[in-house]
């Protein structure tokens, strides 16, 4: 492996902020041309094609020899070690209805390790950023897990899959189990941003089922290094996962499944 990961980071960052002002701009203009994907709760705007092109332009001009996986054009295949995972608009539902948790997230894998992450939401001007084996930090400020450890003093995040009205394992089994436990939970509508904000320690914890790589690329390895732990829960519905302190995730395991 022989790619400087601070000056990576650095264009990472830059990427991400040019594509968070694009992304500001077209914000609640009522111009975002909508369509549905996989379902009709599964919606794609012209801002997410346009802010995932430019970062695979960015990247292409940077990186050549590097391989590119994006959650609208799928996987750009160079061969190589080092791959590259976007997801250029983690948040569409919120963004198409004008609400401002929304967040672009780039990680960039080397066979299969997480070596950097960055989550910027543009509208709430956080940037998120980890390398791994240096820390996390939010806006340049290092950030840590919540250090709680009893479900009834926890606020927790999860979310629902595109699919959850056909497909019996869809998470609301799983909520009505703990909620009755906890201070609270929240809905924020970004896995991305779920994640970052429990290595801040504004959330507890979180889980969610049906989740792809882009969805958790950079927002797992920021947790990971703002102290936190983040296991899987379950095999058959793609990438299902738990996060938050090592305690928090051993008792949320009594009730998610």
């Amino acid at each position: 492996m022989n790619i400087d990961l601070e000056n990576t980071l650095a264009l990472a960052v830059a990427w991400a902020k040019e594509v968070g002002e694009i992304q500001c701009s077209y914000f609640r203009s009522g111009h975002l041309e909508l369509e549905t994907k996989s379902t009709v709760h599964d919606v794609v705007t012209k801002v997410d094609k346009l802010s995932e092109s430019m970062l695979i332009e960015r990247i292409g001009k940077c990186f050549p020899g590097h391989s590119v996986l994006g959650e609208e054009s799928g996987k750009h295949d160079a061969h190589s070690d080092y791959l590259w995972v976007v997801d250029p608009l983690d948040g569409t539902n919120n963004y198409s209805q004008g609400l401002p948790v929304f967040c672009v997230s780039i990680g960039l894998q080397y066979r299969g390790e997480t070596l950097l992450g960055v989550v910027y939401a543009p509208y709430l001007n956080e940037l998120y950023t980890a390398i791994r084996g240096k820390g996390a930090f939010l806006n340049n400020a290092p950030i840590h897990v919540s250090d709680k450890t009893e479900l009834d003093r926890s606020v927790l995040a999860t979310g629902f899959p595109y699919d959850k009205g056909i497909h019996p394992v869809n998470n609301i089994d799983n909520i009505s189990r703990i909620l009755p436990h906890l201070r609270g939970i929240r809905r924020m509508g970004s896995a991305a941003y779920d994640l970052c904000g429990v290595a801040a320690g504004f959330l507890d914890g979180y889980w969610e089922l049906g989740l792809k790589l882009w969805d958790v690329c950079a927002g797992v390895l920021i947790v990971q290094e703002a102290g936190g732990h983040v296991e899987p829960f379950r095999e058959d519905r793609g990438i299902a996962i738990l996060a938050g302190n090592s305690v928090i995730v051993e008792k949320m395991k009594g009730y998610i499944s």
